[in-house]
């Protein structure tokens, strides 16, 4: 049974050269190429056509973020894995819908990267327990929220929708076709509904919560 391909790509030498040990270390594994930049990363893919490439998010010049971008165009059979300091889920998430198959922390154990690399070599999507973790309590801390969410007019959703592309009062009524007291009073509601104090709250509760609801 042919081996699972790997191109490792992180700009820390040590990093990719502990890497490179430990997955080499495993039958089903074999490390091909390193790569110390996205750029790099790109061109070895396009070259070598790895069965995944594992892409650290953070490197000097292009991001591993967009260098996944270009793997997929120029070695499309590729499945990437996003590996990154970042346990925050919106770096997950960015980089699998930039084309990542799975993503993991540095966190992770080689166990967990073992199965991770299996997993998205098999077409699957991968995201490491400490991901899933955090997403979790976030998921408790937003049902607590759900009511008031559910309680919004869709006027207000409207308003929200505005607010989160950072329009003030006066753009959004001239966008809304509406006085700009009756856009303040959609305000009022909305953080009393959400049980928010000020509109510095509704914006933080906006970034952080409202891609649960879209």
């Amino acid at each position: 049974m042919a081996k699972t391909t790997i191109l490792i790509a992180d700009d820390h030498t040590l990093v990719r050269e502990t890497w490179s040990l430990i997955l080499n270390t495993h039958p089903a594994f074999s490390v091909i190429a390193e790569a110390e930049c996205a750029e790099h990363a790109i061109e070895l893919a396009k070259h070598l056509n790895p069965d995944v490439v594992i892409m650290d998010i953070n490197m000097p010049g292009m991001s591993g973020i967009n260098a996944t971008q270009q793997i997929q165009k120029c070695s499309p059979s590729s499945k990437v894995l996003g590996v990154s300091m970042h346990t925050q889920p919106m770096y997950a998430r960015e980089m699998m819908q930039n084309g990542a198959r799975g993503y993991v922390t540095k966190n992770s154990s080689r166990e967990e990267m073992f199965e991770a690399i299996s997993e998205v070599q098999k077409g699957n999507k991968y995201i490491c327990k400490e991901i899933k973790n955090i997403i979790a309590e976030q998921m408790l801390h937003v049902k607590g929220e759900a009511a008031g969410i559910n309680a919004l007019s869709k006027r207000e959703m409207e308003i929200i929708l505005y607010v989160k592309k950072g329009l003030l009062s006066k753009e959004i009524a001239e966008e809304m076709n509406i006085s700009i007291k009756t856009v303040e009073v959609h305000r009022y509601n909305i953080l009393k509904k959400l049980n928010l104090k000020n509109a510095a709250a509704l914006v933080n509760f906006i970034n952080t919560n409202y891609h649960a609801y879209v």
